[in-house]
Order: C-alpha cells, then structure tokens, then sequence
C-alpha cells in the first residue's frame, strides 16, 4: 500500500476524451479500466483514488460521460487510467446506447495494454441485471476485472458485509472475475488505500 501511495501521490493529469478506438493513444503502457452504473459513483471514486478533487467531472445528471476518459499516470508515464462511460442509463436515446455499446465492446476486445477492469457496483443494491450483463461480456472478452463496491459508507456496517458475501459468491462464478472485492467509500476515503494497491498490483 505504501508502494501504491506514492504513485499515486506523483503526477496524474487529464490527457484526453475518446469519442472512438482510434482516438486513444498508442498502447505502449498498460491501463487500468473503470466501469460500472451510470450512478454509481465513478467519478467520486476517481477523484478520491487519484487524490484529486476534480480530475475526474462529477455530475447529478446519470449517463453524462459518453466517452472514454484517458488519464496519465507518472512522469515518465508509467500507466494510464481509463474512464468508461456509464452504462445502464435508462433514459439515454437508443443511438446513444448502441454507440456506447461498439465504443466499450470495441476496447475490450482490441485494447492489448488492457490489464484489468474494476467495476464498480452500488453497495447499496448489489449486482443488478445490468452489471450481470456486463460481467457477462467480460467473462466473454476475457478481460481481467476485480468488483468494487461503491458508497459503502451509505449503509450500515453489517448489511456491507452481507453484501460483500454475496457479491464475492457470485463473482466466484465468473471465470474473468478476481475473487476478491473490495469495499470503498469516496466520501470517507474507507477502502482508497486497499484499492490503490489493487491498481499498481494489477499492472504486473
């Protein structure tokens, strides 16, 4: 965790939005991907991982980030960490959804610096049909990821441990899921250390 803690003390900037594939920058580090709910509280958790109040945009309004957001981490650069768009957003347009659908399916499939994937989950509503779906394409793409509950401070201490359980046995199901969860709040900073390290042990 110190190792981790001093990464991410060093330099992490914003580098650019990708509308496309072709957008990103060479591949020539590896990247550590966000993904979960439109609502589940990514930015906060990118903000409070990086230490940075407002390097990634928070927003009221579900569904705003449409496409993926890249930051460098380290000078010389070291890694990189990739903001995806939300997803699940019932109210998003059709064509909104189908394109963030090719946009994600896209880098999951053909993004070879990809090490891991952290999805985020809601500790307060657990795996929803829509995070299923997506553990799905993972497990299909077979891309590493590692489930991360969010606002783990918005419930009390006993019911985020049930939580935990449960989701940590149903991700025991799935081939492409790390068996283990980690549990965080933004607000408070509870599980930030745990999953830093996560990150810089998931580049190697």
């Amino acid at each position: 965790m110190e190792t981790a803690r001093r990464v991410f003390a060093g330099p992490i900037e914003f580098l650019l939005s990708a509308p496309k594939l072709e957008f990103l920058p060479e591949p020539k580090v590896p990247e550590i991907a966000f993904a979960g709910r439109s609502n589940v509280g990514k930015s906060s958790l990118l903000n409070a991982l990086t230490g940075r109040a407002g390097i990634a945009r928070t927003s009221n309004t579900p569904g705003r980030t449409q496409e993926l957001n890249v930051f460098d981490v380290g000078d010389p650069l070291h890694f990189r960490l990739i903001d995806m768009p939300g997803y699940g957003y019932a109210e998003a347009p059709k064509d909104v959804v189908r394109n963030w659908k090719a946009l994600v399916f896209d880098y999951l499939r053909g993004r070879a610096a990809l090490k891991r994937v952290l999805l985020l989950i809601d500790a307060r509503h657990g795996i929803k049909p829509v995070d299923a779906e997506i553990m799905g394409l993972l497990d299909k793409a077979a891309v590493s990821y590692q489930v991360v509950l969010t606002k783990g401070d918005k419930i009390k201490p006993t019911a985020l441990v049930g939580t935990a359980k449960a989701v940590a046995d149903i991700a025991r199901t799935h081939p492409a899921a790390f068996p283990h969860v980690l549990t965080t709040s933004a607000e408070k900073g509870e599980g930030i250390p745990e999953l830093r390290a996560a990150v810089v042990a998931a580049l190697t």
